[in-house]
């Protein structure tokens, strides 16, 4: 038996979500839109020294985010004498 053909795929749709808005939509409803939190950091890196230190590598590999659920934070450092600071605002909003 000759193998079923492939339905067409539908204009604008993606599997499992649905259909695809455009881009202009998209563009108004990047990051950022109606933000109404603040966060600041603040920190300082000084005065320090170091001497004869070796430093790591930093390796994401093809699995490094295998499973991962929500929105994973991934800093990477393979610096000495680095401050690094990160925050995340999420807004969600349900609504029917």
């Amino acid at each position: 038996m000759p193998a079923a053909a492939a339905a067409p795929a539908k204009s604008g749709y993606v599997d499992d979500l649905g259909v695809s808005v455009s881009g202009a939509t998209l563009a108004q409803l990047r990051g950022g839109t109606q933000v109404t939190e603040t966060m600041t950091l603040s920190g300082s890196v000084d005065h320090n020294t170091d001497n004869q230190v070796v430093t790591g590598f930093n390796l994401i590999d093809g699995n490094a985010f295998g499973g991962a659920a929500g929105v994973p934070m991934v800093i990477q450092n393979s610096g000495n004498n680095v401050l690094i600071q990160n925050a995340t605002i999420i807004n969600v909003q349900f609504q029917p």
